[in-house]
């Protein structure tokens, strides 16, 4: 006989040893008297019943002659099995409760299943006509799923499958103690030892024209204040130039406030809004005072401005830098130039109001109400929007979320000159983009020993994909059901990319899916006011993951939560090169080493330094000049 589930089994146990004791009065044993309860019953003939209802008689029964006749009672029966359940009502009320409870866990489990799976799908992408007229960044039909590291990805699944299994607390810590030892200090009056600025008459106007994105024109922003003290000038409130990359025409006024960038540095250098009227209509670049990225070594020395630019400001009276990109070194420099830095990118440059209140409904939308966390970097960021401290939500309950920034668009993955498993088709639709947006690039590639994409990937400079973001995220522990906002312009390869991603973490939203299309529409064609409002999200986040050091945006951030994070600010910053050393043992390493060496890597990155020389003073605050150190 088959039997389909355990329970049927334990069923047929039960009912087996019922029937089993309920037969034995039916059938008494030889040798055993049964006396006669009642006249009314005639005993049973001796012999054996036949066929046909017939008794022989001349059978022998299995008693001796002498042995009285058996009665048969019908109360005797009913009696015998009363007395029978009263003896074992314990056992059938214990066997009945074992029965209800498996009956209840595996009910549990089923559901489980299928929230599970339901999950699973509900991050798949829907049969829609708009996904149909989308496929993808480059349109067309949907492309298959690409893995590089199927193994892996089976793995990580299962593991998160495991839904009753604890969550390291330490994923949402800084795990080093002296983390919290620095204390934002750049806005403090400057020791008498440290030399001051030039004092007394300005020596001219400088104008800056900054290019590239939101985090390029931040940098160039607190360069030229620098420079601007260096050269005892006057600042004209920086203009940003229109890019047919970032097609934004959004100018300082529009992003960050001007009146407290103005107030926050007035006892470091004079603002003005524009120039004076004798200097505002004259052809600055015809009188020779204009300078482009060209005439200017990328990351000058001080020394540089005061041979190449200090006599133009003059004799003109002013001087307009012309982009301006990374046009200043980080050393050697002056104690109160790297200060003034600091005060530039974490005190003065504060969001506009707009950006401020759209920043904060993020973030409370991620935690699912007004969060009870309230920050330094909350403050900083959001000011009269920042949440307040220990307001609660209906249920009580905060939810911590991971930002994540992915670089992972088109233009940087074929920059990389690597290869993402995409085949043939894949090279052929990123060595065209080369060929259109990088000339110099393929220029330069003719006339230089080409290295293979296996090498660069070896070497640490493929930028990470999706799944790979997501083995990290699994491998050091983080559970299927964590929120994470994802940071960042398009994904190349759209949702053909981002499966693997999704199927592991299927809460993940980005401002699109987290604001109405009215709330978005204002930040539309601004991708500078948009980078704003990933910076905000990003750097508030309970844990920041970045999949790219080499980012301006990821820099920015990370050294904004290095500032104000108060050690409580965790950054996930994994190595490439040692990542890519990992991943390539993708079919032969079980998951247990793959979650050891990943963690192993992170908490290597996460280590407390204090900045060495030549490093980002925005990325790597941890300085005399930006910070205080407190032992205590």
């Amino acid at each position: 006989m088959l039997i389909s589930s355990p329970f049927e089994a334990l069923e047929i146990l039960v009912l087996g040893s019922l029937m089993g004791r309920q037969g034995s009065p039916r059938s008494p044993r030889p040798g055993i008297q049964k006396p006669s309860l009642s006249s009314g019953c005639d005993p049973p003939p001796l012999g054996r019943r036949v066929p046909g209802g017939e008794w022989n008689k001349s059978a022998p029964t299995s008693g001796s002659k002498s042995e009285p006749a058996k009665v048969c009672v019908k109360g005797v029966y009913a009696g015998k099995r009363q007395n029978w359940l009263h003896r074992h009502l314990r056992t059938i009320v214990f066997t009945l409760g074992w029965i209800g409870l498996m009956f209840v866990f595996d009910s549990c489990m089923v559901s489980i299943v299928k929230y599970t799976l339901i999950s699973k799908n509900a991050s798949l992408p829907r049969e829609s006509s708009e996904s149909k007229e989308d496929g993808g960044i480059n349109g067309g039909d949907r492309k298959p799923v690409i893995e590089m590291y199927s193994q892996l990805v089976n793995s990580a699944s299962a593991s998160l499958a495991k839904v009753f299994e604890e969550e390291p607390a330490s994923l949402w810590e800084e795990p080093y103690r002296e983390a919290s030892q620095w204390k934002p200090c750049a806005h403090r009056t400057l020791p008498s030892n440290h030399e001051e600025g030039n004092a007394g008459e300005s020596n001219g106007y400088i104008i800056v024209s900054a290019n590239g994105g939101l985090n390029q024109q931040r940098v160039a922003i607190c360069n030229a204040v620098a420079v601007a003290s260096l050269l005892n000038a006057t600042l004209v409130l920086p203009r940003f130039l229109y890019s047919n990359v970032w097609k934004d025409p959004s100018q300082f006024g529009d992003i960050y406030q001007e009146e407290c960038f103005v107030k926050t540095l007035e006892d470091d250098i004079e603002i003005v809004k524009e120039l004076p009227p004798a200097l505002r209509f004259l052809n600055i670049e015809a009188i020779g005072s204009q300078i482009t990225d060209a005439d200017l070594d990328k990351e000058a020395k001080p020394v540089d401005y005061i041979r190449t630019v200090l006599p133009l400001l003059l004799k003109n009276g002013v001087v307009h830098f012309l982009g301006f990109g990374n046009r200043l070194g980080f050393d050697p420099l002056p104690f109160h130039l790297q200060r003034l830095r600091c005060k530039c990118n974490f005190h003065a440059l504060k969001f506009t109001p707009k950006i401020q209140k759209v920043g904060a409904l993020l973030v409370s939308r991620i935690r699912k109400f007004k969060a009870a966390r309230s920050t330094m970097i909350d403050k900083q960021l959001l000011g009269n929007y920042a949440p307040i401290r220990n307001s609660l939500s209906p249920d009580g309950e905060t939810s911590r979320y991971l930002a994540l920034h992915l670089r992972f668009e088109e233009d940087m993955v074929a920059y990389s000159q690597c290869e993402f498993g995409g085949g043939e088709s894949e090279r052929k639709e990123l060595q065209a983009y080369r060929e259109s947006h990088f000339p110099l690039l393929m220029e330069r590639l003719k006339n230089s020993k080409q290295v293979s994409p296996t090498e660069l990937r070896m070497l640490g400079r493929c930028p990470l994909t999706p799944e790979e973001a997501a083995l990290v995220l699994a491998g050091l522990g983080f559970k299927r059901s964590t929120h994470i906002y994802l940071a960042g312009s398009q994904v190349y390869g759209g949702e053909s990319r981002m499966r693997p991603l999704t199927g592991l973490y299927p809460n993940l939203v980005t401002k699109e899916t987290l604001l109405t299309p009215s709330e978005l529409s204002p930040f539309r064609n601004f991708s500078s006011q948009l980078a704003a409002l990933d910076f905000i999200v990003c750097a508030t986040a309970d844990v920041f993951a970045m999949t790219d050091s080499g980012s301006q945006l990821s820099s920015l951030v990370s050294g904004f939560r290095a500032y104000y994070g108060g050690g409580q600010a965790p950054t996930l910053r994994p190595n490439k090169k040692r990542l890519a050393a990992i991943m390539s043992e993708n079919n032969t390493m079980d998951w247990n080493n793959f979650k050891y060496r990943v963690r192993k890597m992170i908490e290597e990155g996460q280590k407390v330094r204090a900045r060495k020389f030549g490093r980002s003073i925005y990325r790597q605050p941890r300085c005399p000049e930006c910070m205080c150190k407190s032992y205590y």
